[in-house]
C-alpha cells in the first residue's frame, strides 16, 4: 500500500515522504496512529510541499548549527569544581554543566542531549563533541579547573 507520511519514521522515512508498506501495517498502524495517509493524486501534491518545507527548514537549522559551531570552535570553557589534592573532582562533569557553562560563558543555548560528554572526572582540558544537525558536529574545548 502507497502511503505519504505525515512524521518523521525511524525505519520508514521522513515527513512527505512516499513509501510502499504491507497493507496490514498501514491498516494497523501507521493509519489509525495519524502517521500517515493514503497517496492519493491531491496527497501527492501535498506531500511535494511538505517536503519542500521540511528542506527549508532543514536548511535554515543546517545555518544555525554552523553560526554557533563557528562561534564555538575558538572559545575555551572554563568549569571550575571542587577537587582534590591530586585534581580529581568530587563527583563529575556532566552535559548539563557543560550546556550551563556554554550558556552563561559564550551566551548561546544548548540542548545537554546534544552534547556527547564521557566521564569527565579530574582537571584538565577535554573536547567535547557536540552535534546540532546531522551535518554540523564539531568539538567544545572545555577546560575543568579547581576551585
Amino acid at each position: 500500500m502507497k502511503l505519504i507520511l505525515r512524521a518523521d519514521h525511524s525505519s520508514l522515512g521522513k515527513r512527505g515522504d512516499i513509501v510502499e508498506v504491507a497493507d496490514g501495517h498501514a491498516r494497523n498502524y501507521l493509519l489509525p496512529k495519524g502517521l500517515a495517509l493514503a497517496a492519493t493524486d491531491g496527497a501527492v501534491s501535498q506531500a511535494a510541499s511538505m517536503r519542500r518545507a521540511r528542506d527549508l527548514r532543514d536548511a535554515q537549522d543546517r545555518e544555525g548549527a554552523q553560526a554557533v559551531a563557528s562561534k564555538l570552535v575558538s572559545k575555551t570553557i572554563t568549569i571550575a569544581v571542587k577537587a582534590g589534592a591530586e585534581g580529581r573532582l568530587f563527583g563529575s562533569v556532566t552535559a548539563a554543566d557543560v550546556a550551563a557553562a556554554v550558556e552563561a560563558q559564550a551566551n548561546i543555548v544548548l540542548d545537554r542531549r546534544k552534547l556527547h560528554v564521557d566521564h569527565i572526572k579530574t582537571t584538565g582540558t577535554y573536547q567535547v563533541p557536540a552535534k546540532l544537525h546531522h551535518d554540523v558536529e564539531f568539538p567544545i574545548t572545555v577546560e575543568v579547573v579547581a576551585k
